[in-house]
């Protein structure tokens, strides 16, 4: 039996009772984005969710997009959707479709709900439908228009759509209930006119469906069983059953919401998202600090460990806020049992063993994984210079600094134990160098006289080392809850041009991810790369973050 994609929850719950009650044969889902912007984590949950009951009941789940807004809508963003659904390792049911397929139908609908003199032109101004619709304490106003004769307003409408009047000139509306307590019912618009050239439809079109009209037609059209949204269109499900009751289509799928994955230290507006694109702040949606599902791919994260993380993220009817950390650390834990272990060095500090034999060269064997085996070994060169980190070295430390200081024996990771004799300053006092040395006898990291020794540290051999840069990343913004550009992390990205990284990894290291020892988990990026290979930190080894995020 294959492990289910989604955690049983009060939808499957709903779905296996259809199901049983033979209400149902086949499940049918759909995730419909708007391509008007990149998908975010935020996304995730409903691609995950979607897909995911698709999969696990044997059904069918459509990718959908919604164009109804050709201003802000582009091909670019239709494609990295497309991109980013099938990374995270979901298939979509037969092509891709749009809601645009539809709008021959949509028409004949909106002239149905005219005929039955359940929708009318209305010529008032946004301002005046904006005034006279109310609020949640002052209910709305009929249109001076809402009682026109229907066969007016199907002339109005048909006019509408051949061109002859303005943007914003006139609407159709549904005629529902100004009184509603819920304002989506008073009266909302079905469309508008908009002269606006559509990324598929060219020209053809100068009025456009609204989305609530569009969405529920969408749906009944494809099949769709369960139409499964975000807890902000709670109070559109009244309109979404309104229109489908009251059009001659057969089928009509229940509507059924969920809480939207609000995620801490994370914005997820669009358009604030934007604004960092287009000022400059991040170098596009795909930045690695960017919680877009392409700023993550190119991080290094993997579509397991999203997936797992999504499917962590509890699937109620009340809102939540899911700490970031659980995604870190879902990438963590994936990348513990699976990403191999190499040696990199951030801040190089070079060791010169005194007493090994110049010139003299010896393979020394590592393994790939300290903890299973089947990785495998790979064998080091090691010689009488080495990098070290810098910060493995403290001049005058006590004995609780394990590391190199004056005097005092260090293991050197499968390699041998190395004395630190003194260390080398330049002219304003910064050590430059280690000198050292070594005791032959303890190739492999242990002693023969069974003398141990506290530090164990990670090296490349100087010699041998490839240049490599890395791309320190980390959250993006520093407070729980950020609001804007104020809550910015100057430290999200550090780039560490002189890096050292163990011989042997550039050839095969594209779309792997490694663990650099005692230091994080890393991922190459060719995006940036000139005259050195690239490589992102993807997470650190741990949580620096938790105390924060608690308070």
């Amino acid at each position: 039996m294959t492990e289910k994609n989604v955690s049983e929850n009060f939808i499957t719950q709903i779905i296996d009772t259809d199901l049983a009650s033979a209400k149902h044969n086949k499940i049918h889902t759909r995730f419909p984005p708007e391509p008007n912007g990149f998908l975010h984590v935020g996304h995730v949950k409903s691609i995950c969710l979607n897909f995911g009951i698709a999969e696990d009941y044997q059904g069918l789940c459509n990718l959908r997009f919604d164009d109804t807004n050709p201003a802000k809508e582009s091909i670019e963003y239709a494609q990295s959707i497309q991109e980013d659904v099938e990374w995270l390792g979901f298939k979509w049911n037969d092509k891709v479709l749009y809601s645009s397929d539809y709008f021959d139908q949509l028409y004949v609908y909106a002239e149905e709900l005219i005929n039955k003199n359940l929708a009318y032109v209305d010529e008032q101004s946004p301002d005046e439908i904006r005034q006279t619709r109310g609020d949640f304490t002052t209910p709305g106003t009929n249109s001076p228009f809402r009682n026109r004769a229907k066969l007016e307003s199907l002339d109005l409408f048909r006019r509408m759509k051949s061109g002859e009047f303005k943007d914003g000139q006139m609407v159709l509306r549904a005629k529902i209930d100004m009184q509603s307590g819920n304002l989506n019912m008073r009266d909302p618009i079905l469309y508008r006119i908009k002269r606006q050239h559509h990324i598929r439809t060219a020209d053809k079109w100068c009025i456009y469906p609204m989305y609530d009209f569009t969405h529920c037609i969408s749906d009944a059209l494809e099949g769709i069983t369960h139409s499964i949204c975000t807890l902000e269109f709670a109070d559109h499900k009244p309109l979404y059953d309104w229109v489908l009751d009251n059009i001659s289509i057969e089928c009509h799928p229940q509507q059924i919401e969920f809480n939207r994955l609000n995620q801490t230290f994370t914005i997820m507006s669009k358009r604030k998202l934007n604004e960092l694109v287009e000022s400059g702040t991040v170098e596009g949606w795909d930045d690695p600090r960017m919680p877009t599902v392409s700023g993550m791919r190119r991080r290094g994260y993997t579509p397991s460990s999203i997936r797992e993380y999504a499917k962590k993220s509890t699937v109620t009817r009340k809102p939540s806020v899911v700490p970031m950390s659980m995604l870190e650390d879902s990438v963590r834990h994936e990348l513990n049992n699976t990403a191999p272990r190499i040696m990199g060095i951030l801040h190089p500090l070079k060791v010169v063993i005194e007493n090994y034999p110049e010139g003299q060269c010896e393979m020394i064997t590592a393994k790939n994984h300290p903890m299973d085996e089947s990785f495998g070994t790979r064998d080091l060169p090691f010689g009488r210079e080495l990098y070290i980190e810098a910060d493995d070295y403290k001049e005058g430390a006590n004995r609780k600094f394990f590391r190199f200081t004056e005097g005092r024996e260090v293991r050197m990771r499968y390699a041998y134990y190395l004395t630190c004799q003194r260390a080398i300053k330049n002219d304003k006092g910064e050590v430059i160098e280690l000198r050292c040395t070594y005791d032959p006898d303890t190739k492999g990291g242990s002693s023969p006289d069974g003398r141990k020794v506290k530090g164990t540290i990670h090296w490349v051999s100087a010699d041998h080392a490839d240049d490599v840069e890395l791309r320190l990343y980390d959250r993006l913004y520093n407070v729980v809850s950020p609001k804007g550009k104020d809550d910015l992390n100057p430290d999200s990205l550090k780039i560490l041009k002189n890096a050292k990284l163990e011989p042997g990894i550039i050839a095969g290291s594209e779309g792997k991810q490694y663990q650099f020892e005692r230091t994080g988990y890393f991922f190459r990026d060719q995006t940036h790369e000139n005259d050195k290979p690239v490589f992102n930190r993807i997470v650190t080894l741990r949580d620096s973050w938790a105390k924060l995020e608690q308070e």
